[in-house]
This record gives C-alpha cells, sequence and structure tokens, in this order.
C-alpha cells in the first residue's frame, strides 16, 4: 500500500495531464471540431474584411436581377395581350411600338416605329387595347405620327351605346375627353359606354372610345358629358394600326370630323 501511494505520488502529474488529452481529443473527435472553428472565427472576426457589406452588396445585385426580371416578364405580358388582340380583329392590323412621344406635346401626337414600307397609309386608324387611340396624318417610310383623340384639335363623332343618342368627342389634353350632344335633351348617364358613331367620317363605327364619367345636361349651348378614355392614352407603349379610308365626300380639316350645331 505503501509502494502504490509512493507511485501514484510520483506519476500523479503525468496521468492526469494525459487523462485531459484524451478526454480533449475525443471531445474534438465527437463534435467535428466545431469548437475549435467557432474559437478561431471568434477571435479573427476584427481582422475579416467586411462581410456584411459584402452581404449588403450581393443583395442589392440580387434585386436589380429581380426587378429586370420582373420588367422583363411584364413587358411579354403586355405584348401578349397585344397580339391576343390583333387576333381578335376581323381586319388585320400593324402592330407598331411607340418610339417617339415629345413631352411639350405628350397629349397631342405620338410617333410609332411602322411606315410606308409596313404599309401604312395617312388616314389610317389607330387602336390600343381598350379601344380607339387616334388616327395616322403623316407617314415617312418607317415611321407614322398619330394624332390622338386626347388632342383639342381632335374631333370623333360618337353615340352612347345604350340609348343611341349621338354627338362628338373633343380632346382635352388629359385622359378624359368632352362629348357634346346633338339632341337637347340626350338620354345618357354615368357609366354609359361611348363608341365611334355610323356618321362619322374618319372612323369605323363601333370603336370603343371611353365610358362617361359625368353628365352637365344644362351646359350651354348644348349638353356635354366627360368621357374617360378606355385605351392607355397617357402612357402607351404599343398600339394596332388599321387601314381606313375617309370618306371621298369629307371635306373637313383631316383632323376633325364634321361640328354640326346642336
Amino acid at each position: 500500500m505503501f509502494t502504490l501511494r509512493r507511485w501514484w505520488e510520483r506519476h500523479r502529474l503525468q496521468i492526469i495531464l494525459a487523462s485531459l488529452a484524451i478526454g480533449s481529443a475525443l471531445f474534438i473527435r465527437q463534435t467535428e471540431a466545431r469548437f475549435l472553428f467557432e474559437t478561431y472565427q471568434f477571435l479573427t472576426r476584427p481582422f475579416q474584411q467586411a462581410p456584411a457589406q459584402k452581404a449588403v452588396l450581393e443583395n442589392a445585385q440580387l434585386r436589380d436581377l429581380q426587378q429586370r426580371l420582373a420588367d422583363m416578364e411584364s413587358q411579354n405580358q403586355r405584348l401578349k395581350e397585344l397580339l391576343g388582340y390583333v387576333s381578335q380583329q376581323p381586319a388585320p392590323g400593324i402592330p407598331a411600338p411607340v418610339v417617339g412621344r415629345s413631352a411639350d406635346h405628350w397629349w397631342q401626337q405620338v410617333i410609332l416605329g411602322r411606315g410606308t414600307k409596313d404599309g401604312v397609309k395617312v388616314g389610317d386608324v389607330v387602336i390600343a387595347p381598350g379601344g380607339l387611340v387616334g388616327r395616322v396624318i403623316n407617314v415617312t417610310p418607317n415611321t407614322s405620327r398619330v394624332l390622338l383623340l386626347s388632342d383639342p384639335s381632335s374631333r370623333v363623332g360618337a353615340i352612347i351605346s345604350r340609348s343611341r343618342f349621338m354627338g362628338y368627342i373633343r380632346g382635352q389634353s388629359t385622359n378624359r375627353a368632352v362629348m357634346v350632344f346633338f339632341d337637347r335633351v340626350p338620354d345618357v348617364r354615368r357609366g354609359d359606354v361611348v363608341t365611334t358613331s355610323s356618321f362619322s367620317q374618319l372612323f369605323p363605327a363601333g370603336l370603343p372610345i371611353g365610358r362617361v364619367e359625368s353628365v352637365d345636361l344644362n351646359k350651354s349651348p348644348a349638353p356635354e358629358a366627360i368621357i374617360e378614355f378606355s385605351a392607355p392614352v397617357s402612357f402607351l407603349e404599343w398600339a394596332v394600326i388599321h387601314s381606313h379610308a375617309p370618306h371621298p365626300y369629307s371635306t373637313v380639316p383631316s383632323n376633325q370630323e364634321p361640328n354640326p350645331a346642336p
């Protein structure tokens, strides 16, 4: 017993150190050195190059790519809708992108990227998804100038689809126009659909123009209604050009319908 005690006192330190070493090795093996890795990360973190800034930059680039993708998908959807709209028309049309629009004449005219090379002629009707937009007033080999319905000089023969009361549309340089009625007491109310009339010399009959937003039957010298355009005149990107020849007996200016007294 005395001999065993003396042996323990002589080798106690070595046995303890060896046990700690074996235990540490087993702990590291069991945890796959995660503790050491985390300790290393903690100690060296102040010396690493701003990983948060790198992550922010990568996230910004990812958002930019996502926004570009969303914009492309939106444009693709609009193009699909336009092509579907063209396929539903009884007469063939020429799809045309808007390639020019002046800020000073935003509500008056647009330039389309189709011209005489594509078969476009002066007097052709321009339609967008939703309804009538205007008509071609000038053509070059590759472009067409379109007078919009919103131009204050524009006049379009119109009719209330429900009651068949007629008048003409006058542009207001906004996405709304004024309809002046020929009858003193027209049957018209908010929400009525307005289309081109059969008396229109510059446009085919039945083309949608918009809806009645408000009515003023006391307006002098003739009742009036505010019409909201059904086509997106304010942010056109594409349109469809349809061939149309005005009546040969028309003597009104190229941008106007007849304006009979009410």
